[in-house]
């Protein structure tokens, strides 16, 4: 779908580009930029965790561990080309990984993400899922 900037009297088209075109980098670029803004996303998500990968015997990471208003954990895997190399196997994967978690380890990653005394990241962690929630 073509894009089109409004001049005075006439719609011009916006070129075609890509992210590597642009040099615009996944976590550099756009993961800082989706997790101070999920709006993109098409969704209300509360990013609970950047880089997530609290899992034994794996060095897999997650970029942005989501939540969504109906307390569903939404797992946001950022490529910048078409041929992120087998991505569906790397969507069921992650999907599989978070598809156990509790909303006590929920809210501890967002703990952990908030950083600060352990203590206190864990009552905001909670206030933050609960307010979002609206529970």
């Amino acid at each position: 779908m073509a894009l089109y900037e409004i001049q005075t009297d006439k719609l011009s088209p916006v070129p075609t580009t890509t992210f590597v075109a642009e040099a615009i980098l996944e976590r550099k670029h756009l993961q800082r930029l989706l997790r101070a803004d999920t709006a993109p996303l098409g969704e209300d998500l509360l990013v609970l965790a950047e880089e997530f990968g609290n899992w034994e015997d794996s060095n897999r990471r997650i970029d942005l561990l989501c939540l969504d208003r109906d307390a569903t954990l939404v797992v946001v895997e950022i490529k910048r080309t078409e041929d992120g190399g087998h991505m569906e196997l790397q969507a069921i994967r992650y999907a599989a990984m978070v598809s156990s978690m509790t909303l006590d380890q929920a809210v501890a990653a967002h703990a952990k993400y908030l950083g600060g005394d352990p203590a206190e990241s864990e009552v905001k962690a909670r206030n933050a899922v609960a307010e979002f929630l609206n529970v």
